[in-house]
């Protein structure tokens, strides 16, 4: 099965569901890169036992695979300077959801409830904002990534998949609204920027409660 020992398919037996996909995920300490940027494939993210939200991605499209869904990533692309973030898609029913690793309160998982990509993107528009400005900065969403067409080596490999992320942000994105209206979004205000500076996980694989 994708090239996976024993071990690591009784992990990913247990990711029945999105939800305990999600769970999983969740229980993860974030991978604050401190040697430098990385891009782990699931097998290492495993052992290493920390994961971003590429890495958490990642992870959360073999889970479904393995389960015969395809492996579909989402990316949402932010404006310069602040980050992308990039999500797993599934199905069901006809509408879209979407299972998300991030260390702050928003951009998260979402239920599928959403008819179009769309309407999913969007759900995430008015929390992705600059902590530091209060600038709403999501730009631009990608059109469903699939991960099938680079065959099964990613997941084992031991080898940073910067090829992974390149494709991803090389791939057809499209605009979420004319330039003309970025001039009249709004600022996240001082209660958003309060809430906007929670986090899940501090340095050192603290969990806050």
């Amino acid at each position: 099965m994708f090239g996976l020992d024993k071990s690591e398919l009784k992990i990913f037996k247990k990711l029945s569901t999105p939800v305990k996909i999600q769970d999983f995920l969740d229980s993860l300490p974030i991978n604050f890169e401190p040697d430098g940027e990385t891009y782990m494939s699931p097998r290492c993210a495993l052992k290493a036992g920390e994961i971003h939200c590429f890495e958490g991605a990642l992870l959360a499209a073999t889970a479904l695979w393995l389960r015969g869904e395809p492996p579909l990533l989402l990316d949402l692309r932010a404006a310069a300077p602040e980050e992308d973030h990039v999500v797993t898609l599934y199905k069901r029913h006809g509408y879209w959801g979407a299972i998300s690793k991030t260390n702050h309160a928003a951009l998260r998982f979402r239920d599928p409830v959403y008819k179009t990509l769309r309407e999913l993107v969007l759900s995430y528009f008015h929390e992705y904002f600059s902590n530091k400005t209060g600038k709403k900065c999501l730009r631009e969403y990608s059109e469903p990534f699939d991960l099938r067409k680079f065959g099964t080596k990613w997941v084992t490999a031991e080898e940073d998949l910067f090829y992974l992320a390149d494709a991803l942000d090389h791939s057809p994105h499209h605009s979420i609204c004319p330039k003309r209206n970025l001039r009249l979004l709004r600022r996240a205000d001082k209660m958003e920027l309060k809430a906007g500076k929670l986090v899940e996980w501090r340095k050192r694989f603290v969990k806050n409660k």
